[in-house]
């Protein structure tokens, strides 16, 4: 055997929220040590799970496979720009896949599981009365909403021929938008009505100015995570947005116990055609909901409200994002039949899965459970 498994390997996502210790880790480097791998666990009747890195940082696999997207009505998430993929089933077989070759089995293994940005503000209602225009007025529009104000910050994203130039400073960026609002967030989990404060003031301080940033696209685009948190991505059918979005807010103020941290990023995206995309056959709003990690009070109390909530929009999570990324495995509790009703293609997705994986060497105990 040419590739070697190293024990004692504890891997954890990237908030540090779970963690796992495989009985053996491997990092194969070519096509050939993966079906050894594969080979040795069907001999040992073993279980094989694919692994990933960091946030900000992730693998053309990984942003396929976990549903990553953007913003932008005109755009689908970035799984519709793949235009074929070569798969190894469980079997050691390689197959080609596309729209033309395969195309039912393309369709369910992805997710499988020079810009200018301007930032301006306004009050929630204001932006959700006017939603279709700022989406027709921007290619890449999104906006934060600061939980426990009206406070909502506008980002326009556009092609430019202007030269490259930026706001950045590591003063306001770093100093007090990262290592101060840091200090405090983990100062709040002991006062925790602080955070209604903390979400004004940071609003006042850094998002209340207009921010003009020109720079190529993948600068713009990708953002730093900087202190751990806990993540949910859910998505709703565009039409439900100013709905739901208030419900939330709603359900926030009137639970004075519910500590909301800044932002809820919102964000759109086209309609598609992907089994288990949340998008599938709708265009879709995203509503990324944060809470400082050491918030340990997160999964029962917001994240509950949350999913009472959104559950009445016919809602879809990043189902993929779920299962790799964010760490925020255990924050449900969806059954296969919850899947089936988010997902229209969930069963016919299931039927392909086990045509693949007929022993279920790539499931855990978590899969298992939403796939049967």
């Amino acid at each position: 055997m040419l590739v070697h498994g190293q024990g004692g390997v504890k891997f954890y996502n990237w908030a540090r929220t779970y963690g796992s210790s495989p009985e053996l880790y491997f990092q194969p480097t070519s096509v050939e040590e993966i079906k050894e791998i594969l080979d040795l666990a069907r001999q040992r009747s073993k279980r094989v799970k694919v692994v990933g890195g960091a946030v900000s940082e992730v693998a053309a696999g990984g942003v396929i496979g976990t549903g990553t997207h953007n913003t932008g009505i005109k755009h689908g998430i970035l799984a519709t720009q793949v235009l074929a993929l070569t798969l190894l089933t469980a079997s050691g077989e390689i197959l080609e896949c596309s729209e033309a070759v395969n195309a039912e089995l393309f369709q369910a293994n992805y997710p499988a599981p020079s810009f200018c940005s301007f930032i301006l503000c306004f009050s929630i209602l204001q932006v959700l009365d006017n939603l279709d225009s700022h989406l027709q007025k921007s290619e890449y529009f999104r906006f934060l909403w600061f939980p426990h104000s009206e406070n909502v910050s506008v980002i326009y994203q556009d092609h430019t021929n202007k030269p490259p130039s930026t706001s950045a400073s590591w003063l306001w960026d770093y100093a007090i938008g990262y290592y101060l609002l840091e200090f405090l967030l983990w100062i709040s989990t002991f006062l925790p009505a602080m955070a209604h404060w903390l979400n004004r003031f940071f609003f006042w301080l850094l998002f209340t100015a207009k921010v003009e940033n020109v720079n190529l696209s993948y600068k713009i685009f990708s953002y730093e995570c900087r202190f751990r948190q806990h993540v949910q991505d859910w998505a709703i059918p565009i039409e439900k947005t100013k709905e739901a979005l208030l419900e939330l807010k709603g359900a926030i103020e009137s639970n004075p116990k519910v500590v909301a941290h800044y932002p809820v990023e919102v964000r759109f995206a086209r309609g598609d055609n992907i089994l288990l995309s949340p998008c599938f056959q709708r265009e879709s709003c995203y509503m990324n909901i944060i809470m400082y990690s050491r918030a340990l009070e997160y999964p029962q109390t917001r994240g509950g409200i949350i999913l009472v909530i959104t559950c009445r929009y016919q809602i879809s999570c990043r189902f993929s994002a779920l299962v790799w990324i964010y760490g925020v495995v255990e924050a449900h509790n969806c059954t296969r039949k919850d899947f089936e009703t988010m997902y229209p293609g969930f069963h016919k997705f299931c039927s392909i899965r086990e045509n693949l994986d007929p022993t279920g060497m790539f499931l855990n105990a978590y899969l298992e459970k939403v796939f049967y």
